[in-house]
C-alpha cells in the first residue's frame, strides 16, 4: 500500500475542523453557565500537556503508526490486547458524530425525511473519502479552512446589537465547581478526541512537525470554539442556551441582514463539513486498527462493511435526540476519559522508559 502523507497546513486544517465542526451548532462547556469563557480557557490549558504527549510519541516514532508503537512498548500479546480495546473505543465513537449529524437536519428542517436516508447519503460520501486516503481528507479540510476561521471572527460583529455583557456577569457567581465541570467537558469533547486523529494520521506527516500541527491546531480551534460559545451565551444567556439542543444555531437565527436571508445556513454548513471530517477520521482510524490486528495489507478493503455496521448502530443506538444528549452527559464523558487521557499518558511513560532501547537516544 502506498504511503499517504499530509502537509502541516493540511494537518492543522483537519484539527481545526475536527474541533470546531460538530460544536459549531452547540455551545461547549455550558455546565459553567456564565463562566463558559473561563471554562474553555482552562480546558485549553489542561489540553496542552496532553497534546504535547501525543506529539512526543509521534515525533519519536515518526515512521511508525500508533499501533506499532503500542506493540513495541508492551510486547505482541499485551500490545494487541491494548490495541483491541482502543479499536473498540474508536469504533464505538463512529456512530456518535454520525447520529449527531443526521438528527440535526431532520430536527430543524427535514422533518418529513427518514433519518436513515440522510445517514446513508452522508456515509456514502465518508466511505468515498476514506478510501481515497488521508491526503484527500487533508486537501478537503484545507479547502474549507477559511470559513472556519472567518465565521467565528465575524460572528461577534454580526450580533453586536444582541450581545449582553450582563449574561456573563458576575464572574464566578456560582463558584468554581461549575467552571471545572464545564472545563472537563470541553477537555473531553472535543480537545482530547484528537487522539483519534493521532491514530488515523500518526505515520502520515511529511516531516517531523507534530508539535507544530498539534499546538497550532489546538490553539486556533480552541479560539474559534471560545468565540462561538461565548457569543452564544452573550446573546441567549446561559439559562436559555442550556435549554436548547443547538444553541449556537439558534443565535444565528437572530441575524437579520438586509438582502440576506436564512443566515443560520452558514452555521449548518459548517456543522455538516465538520461532521464529515470527524466521521471520516473516526472511520479511518477504526479500519486502520482492525487491519493492523488482523494483518490486512490495505485498510480500504474493510471501509464499507465497517461503515455499514456504524450506520446500523447510529440508527438503533438511541431512540431520540433527548436520549442521545442524556447518554452523552451521563455516560460518555466518563467512559471516554481512560482512552483519551489515561491510556495515552501510560503509553507515553512507557515510550520514555524504553526509547533508548528502541531508538538509541536519551
Amino acid at each position: 500500500m502506498k504511503k499517504e502523507t499530509i502537509t502541516d497546513r493540511e494537518g492543522i486544517s483537519i484539527m481545526i475542523l475536527f474541533i470546531i465542526g460538530t460544536n459549531s451548532i452547540m455551545a461547549a462547556g455550558l455546565s459553567a453557565e456564565k463562566d463558559i469563557w473561563l471554562a474553555i480557557i482552562i480546558a485549553i490549558i489542561m489540553a496542552l500537556p496532553i497534546i504535547l504527549v501525543y506529539a512526543r510519541m509521534q515525533s519519536l516514532f515518526k515512521n511508525k503508526d500508533f499501533f506499532d508503537v503500542i506493540e513495541m512498548c508492551f510486547g505482541k500479546i499485551i500490545g494487541k490486547g491494548i490495541a483491541v480495546l482502543i479499536i473498540i473505543y474508536v469504533f464505538w465513537e463512529v456512530p456518535l458524530p454520525l447520529r449527531n449529524f443526521t438528527q440535526f437536519p431532520v430536527a430543524v428542517s427535514l422533518n418529513n425525511t427518514p433519518q436513515l436516508i440522510v445517514t446513508l447519503i452522508f456515509m456514502i460520501v465518508c466511505i468515498w473519502i476514506v478510501k481515497e486516503g488521508v491526503n484527500v481528507i487533508g486537501k478537503w479540510a484545507r479547502l474549507f479552512l477559511i470559513p472556519f476561521i472567518v465565521v467565528p471572527l465575524i460572528t461577534p460583529v454580526l450580533m453586536f446589537n444582541s450581545l449582553n455583557i450582563n449574561n456573563i456577569l458576575p464572574i464566578l457567581n456560582y463558584g468554581i465547581k461549575p467552571v471545572f465541570k464545564g472545563a472537563y467537558e470541553v477537555l473531553m469533547f472535543p480537545f482530547t478526541q484528537i487522539i483519534v486523529f493521532v491514530i488515523a494520521c500518526s505515520d502520515s506527516f511529511k516531516k517531523n512537525s507534530h508539535y507544530n500541527v498539534y499546538l497550532k491546531g489546538l490553539l486556533l480551534g480552541g479560539l474559534g470554539l471560545l468565540i462561538l460559545s461565548l457569543v452564544t451565551v452573550l446573546v441567549l444567556g446561559s439559562d436559555s442556551a442550556g435549554r436548547l439542543y443547538y444553541p449556537s444555531y439558534e443565535t444565528w437565527l437572530r441575524i437579520k441582514i438586509v438582502g440576506f436571508q436564512r443566515m443560520e445556513i452558514v452555521h449548518g454548513v459548517m456543522f455538516v463539513i465538520g461532521a464529515f471530517i470527524k466521521v471520516s477520521i473516526f472511520l479511518m482510524a477504526t479500519c486502520k486498527g482492525i487491519s493492523k490486528i488482523f494483518g490486512l495489507k490495505d485498510y480500504r478493503n474493510i471501509v464499507t462493511p465497517v461503515a455499514l455496521i456504524a450506520i446500523i448502530l447510529a440508527q438503533f443506538q438511541f431512540h431520540s435526540v433527548m436520549h442521545y444528549f442524556e447518554w452523552n452527559d451521563e455516560v460518555w464523558y466518563y467512559y471516554a476519559f481512560p482512552f483519551q487521557v489515561i491510556l495515552p499518558i501510560i503509553i507515553w511513560i512507557v515510550v520514555e522508559i524504553k526509547k533508548k532501547r528502541f531508538l538509541g537516544i536519551e
